[in-house]
């Protein structure tokens, strides 16, 4: 099936160009961060995880998230999302692929990741993060792909092939738990030392994952032959509106037991995102935008009438997605570190190089969820005329 990736448009070939350009830039940033070291980067002593790792964070939801179409599908026999499974199964291989690109760029000697490997300590959270991340992977890409390939011969996929399939849903949900369990088991980090991070964390990629798959779902109709139908959409709409809620909600309780306990670790943390502390507060206006994107979101679909309209709902996705990023993708990893254990205030922000290699390595994810919805598309509509 490879050979569909081959065949397209003006626009397909001169999208994939633009992506490859701006991977490339992105990679000479690299070579300059490789050959320099970290200091390029906005990291210090006391943020030793910054941009990097709040990507990697954020996507590993997002791969999570494409479990919301699966078990639907595979255990509860929801035939309609028999369309879009494909396409939610590719998105995880694509963020999958970022994710390992992320852990890469943000070491500073890239061979060290070996180390995992060749030395495995069992007692690590990064031994069974770096276990689970690739082994869901590995099985996004050989259930895909079969399942794929069965449907394009008019057959049943491999028996197999479900064994694989039921083990790739608790590895969904795996994969973002082991990710929350390497902030929540350091003790010194009030911020992160919570056991309802990983529920925190899990609602969050229910909410953002099924929203970017709604929005390249409309776009896929509009740009292509296949339409991966309308029920199919409100239902992952209804998924995120769900656990965009929960995701709320849980934050709510983080902020009622910080402050109601008195507690100056966990307050300072809080403090600092939303209304700035000892004078810094570079985070405070994306924390309340994120917050206001939310809403917004919620809002917009638990509405049934705005949920409904495909115009209303692509803004609702693009807010909850949009939200959930920059609390992930900016506070999460900033708010543990700032205040330090001895609370003191050492602000983060990503300098220019540290951009342009994140966007480089989310152009080659770009890349790969080009390809990957490409072949399933040429497929679906080679089924459908």
């Amino acid at each position: 099936m490879l050979e569909l990736a081959l065949k397209g448009s003006k626009k397909f070939y001169g999208w994939l160009i633009a992506l490859l350009v701006m991977a490339g830039i992105g990679f000479a940033f690299y070579v300059w961060q490789f050959n320099f070291g970290l200091g390029i980067t906005g990291m210090s002593r006391d943020v030793s995880w910054g941009f990097y790792i709040a990507q990697f964070t954020f996507l590993v939801g997002v791969a999570a998230g494409g479990v919301m179409v699966v078990l639907p599908y595979y255990l509860h026999n929801y035939k309609a999302f028999g369309k879009i499974t494909i396409l939610g199964e590719f998105l995880a291989v694509a963020s999958l692929t970022m994710c390992m690109l992320f852990i890469i760029v943000d070491l500073g000697q890239p061979v060290r990741i070996l180390n995992v490997w060749l030395h495995p300590t069992p007692h690590s959270v990064l031994f069974w993060d770096t276990l689970v991340l690739n082994g869901y992977l590995l099985l996004n890409i050989v259930v895909g792909w079969k399942v794929l390939e069965a449907e394009r011969n008019g057959v049943h996929y491999k028996s197999w092939l479900k064994p694989l399939i039921y083990i790739s849903i608790p590895f969904a949900v795996s994969i973002h738990t082991v990710t929350a369990f390497l902030y929540c088991g350091l003790p010194g980090r009030g911020f992160w030392m919570t056991a309802i991070l990983a529920p925190r964390f899990l609602a969050s990629a229910f909410a953002a994952g099924p929203s970017l798959l709604i929005l390249l779902c409309l776009f896929v109709r509009k740009a292509t032959n296949f339409d991966p139908g309308r029920e199919q959409i409100q239902s992952l709409a209804k998924i995120v509106a769900y656990a965009i809620c929960l995701n709320l909600f849980f934050f709510l309780c983080e902020v009622f037991v910080a402050l109601y306990s008195g507690i100056p670790e966990h307050i300072d943390h809080i403090k600092y995102l939303f209304y700035g502390l000892h004078g810094h507060g570079l985070l405070v206006p994306w924390m309340w935008t994120s917050m206001g994107l939310m809403v917004v979101g919620i809002i917009l679909l638990v509405n049934p009438g705005t949920r409904r309209n495909e115009g209303v709902l692509a803004a609702a996705c693009v807010a909850v997605f949009t939200g959930t990023w920059i609390d992930k993708g900016l506070g999460m990893i900033s708010g543990g570190f700032i205040p330090s254990p001895l609370h003191h205030v050492t602000e983060y922000a990503p300098t220019f190089p540290e951009i342009m290699v994140t966007l480089g390595v989310y152009a080659i994810g770009a890349i790969v969820l080009t390809i990957l919805f490409k072949i399933a598309i040429s497929v679906k509509e080679e089924i459908n005329g």
